[in-house]
């Protein structure tokens, strides 16, 4: 079995195959032609590995879309316990003035050509409706005068994605929603509860269902060492509910991180503060196989990188800071700008050449990480001074992953 990692492709070898590919051996034009097409075989190995050193340069001298994440509001429906944004929370919303500029940065893209796709998040975005559709109306009006598409997604945790909200939005260009489900009723009802402390999993649960069938779903769930084991109990109650598996858009399941600060709340000590602790690797198999059992779509393996790395790319905040990554966002030596001033070099305070080392680019993985996340590096050490690798993650855990998209997929 051969991962191709640039492009993730899986090929089926015979050993004689195999070892007149090591070999330098003989093959025949379809085997050539395949092993090329997949980039197993290459002209020259050294000029990839600089074609590889090279590659977000390139992508982004084609990227004709500009993507933002806009955070509308820091207000949130939810007091979940292992918040990730309570270190910088609280009552703060988007002006009307700074949502007029963004509007004017935005429409300056599409008069150049630019498809734009925007994220809204909060805090919960949702409790800024009427500051989203200030914004997305008047996008939606620009993109069909210039030509180009513009489309968004939310990212919210459901309490008020109403049947109705979804409706008002789809003709402004809502694309898909991202909702959160932490387990099974009880488990998420603890770690998601409404501010008033009751839960909150009967009122999403019964939004998903008014909504799902109108529009893109992504459900995500957050767990801990503790209780990922029952988190396949989460599967099958939406099952039990009627929500068809296939219908949704995607489901990920995801350990709880620190805050941003780092710090952890007292019943969530065991939340991941490395993507390579056993526990999770374990979790993250297990969780994986029973979801896609039950047909429930789980993202395909793929080369990938960090928005930080893709220049038409921003994060956008509440007071019209710009960041170049949602994680890292109100801490203010990662501000790289404002819609007013414009964005700065942010070459240094990313570390953007990270992974641009001998041993990452000698290094199979790399089109799958490109260095990790620079936040995890960055609670480890204090500062992102090196990568955040993977790859002893990758050789644990790869070879299930293929074989369980063959078997189960």
């Amino acid at each position: 079995m051969l991962l191709a990692t640039r492009r993730c492709a899986v090929l089926e070898l015979s050993e004689a195959l195999w070892s007149r590919v090591c070999a330098n051996g003989e093959l025949s034009e379809r085997e050539l032609g395949v092993l090329i097409d997949k980039g197993v075989l290459v002209p020259d190995a050294v000029a990839e590995r600089e074609e590889m050193r090279d590659i977000f340069h390139t992508l982004n001298s084609r990227k004709t879309v500009f993507t933002l994440l806009v955070t509308l509001t820091l207000e949130c429906t939810l007091a979940c316990p292992y918040c990730f944004e309570d270190p910088f929370r609280g009552r703060f919303v988007m002006t009307e003035d700074t949502a007029d500029l963004l509007v004017q940065r935005v429409v300056e893209q599409m008069s150049v050509g630019r498809d734009v796709v925007m994220d809204f998040y909060g805090g919960e975005a949702l409790m800024a409706l009427p500051m989203l559709k200030h914004i997305a109306g008047p996008l939606a009006d620009e993109a069909r005068k210039s030509g180009v598409s513009f489309a968004f997604n939310i990212i919210t945790n459901g309490t008020l994605l109403t049947r109705r909200v979804v409706e008002e939005l789809l003709p402004l260009g809502l694309a898909a929603v991202r909702i959160t489900l932490d387990g099974p009723k009880d488990i998420h009802d603890r770690q998601r509860p409404f501010v008033s402390g009751k839960g909150s999993f009967d009122t999403i649960l019964a939004n998903l269902k008014d909504i799902y069938t109108l529009v893109p779903v992504d459900i995500g769930a957050n767990y801990t060492r503790e209780n990922y084991c029952r988190f396949p109990e989460l599967l099958d109650s939406l099952i039990d509910e009627g929500i068809e598996p296939a219908r949704l858009k995607a489901m990920v399941f995801s350990p709880v991180m620190p805050k941003s600060d780092g710090s952890v709340h007292g019943d969530f000590k065991s939340s991941c503060a490395s993507t390579s602790e056993p526990w999770m690797l374990e979790a993250g198999l297990f969780l994986r196989a029973e979801t896609l059992r039950r047909g429930f779509p789980v993202p395909k393996l793929a080369s990938s990188g960090c928005m930080v790395e893709f220049e038409n790319d921003l994060v956008i905040a509440y007071d019209g800071s710009v960041y170049k990554c949602p994680v890292l966002m109100g801490q203010e030596e990662f501000c790289v700008g404002s819609l007013s001033a414009g964005v700065q070099d942010y070459g240094r305070t990313y570390n953007l050449d990270v992974w641009k080392t001998d041993e990452c680019l000698d290094c199979a993985y790399l089109p799958l990480c490109f260095g990790g996340c620079r936040f995890l590096r960055r609670l480890r050490t204090g500062a992102i001074d090196g990568v955040d690798c993977r790859k002893a993650i990758y050789d644990a855990t790869l070879e299930t992953i293929v074989l369980q998209d063959i078997e189960l997929r």
